[in-house]
């Protein structure tokens, strides 16, 4: 079993920034692949970006430019650094890690455009 906690989200004005962090526990030795994805309200979840444990990484177009993933595999803790968030990118932010088959997903975190 894996536990995600992510933290960070907030209210934000147009172009501005942000810096998520979700941080694993448990059977973190089994995680091979970590990222987020996110959920506008009446939206599918899509990804956002996703990083390997070697540090490969894999970004939607509209992230890119913009917003970087990182990850420190000593901390078990993957980063999201959002840069000129755009209104449309208002949405719940959901970390989630792959162990082996199986896939874990945080509770989320909360991105809100204030203008």
């Amino acid at each position: 079993q894996v536990h995600l906690v992510e933290s960070g989200g907030g209210l934000v004005q147009p172009g501005g920034s942000l810096r998520l962090s979700c941080a694993a526990s448990g059977n973190t030795l089994s995680i091979n692949s970590m990222g987020w994805y996110r959920q506008a309200p009446g939206k599918e979840r899509e990804l956002v970006a996703s990083i390997t444990r070697v540090g490969n990484t894999n970004s939607a177009d509209s992230a890119k430019g913009r917003i970087t993933i990182s990850r420190d595999n000593a901390k078990n803790t993957v980063f999201l650094q959002m840069n000129g968030l755009r209104p449309e990118e208002t949405a719940g932010y959901y970390c989630h890690c792959n162990s082996g088959l199986v896939r874990y997903w945080g509770q989320g975190t909360q991105v809100t455009d204030s203008s």
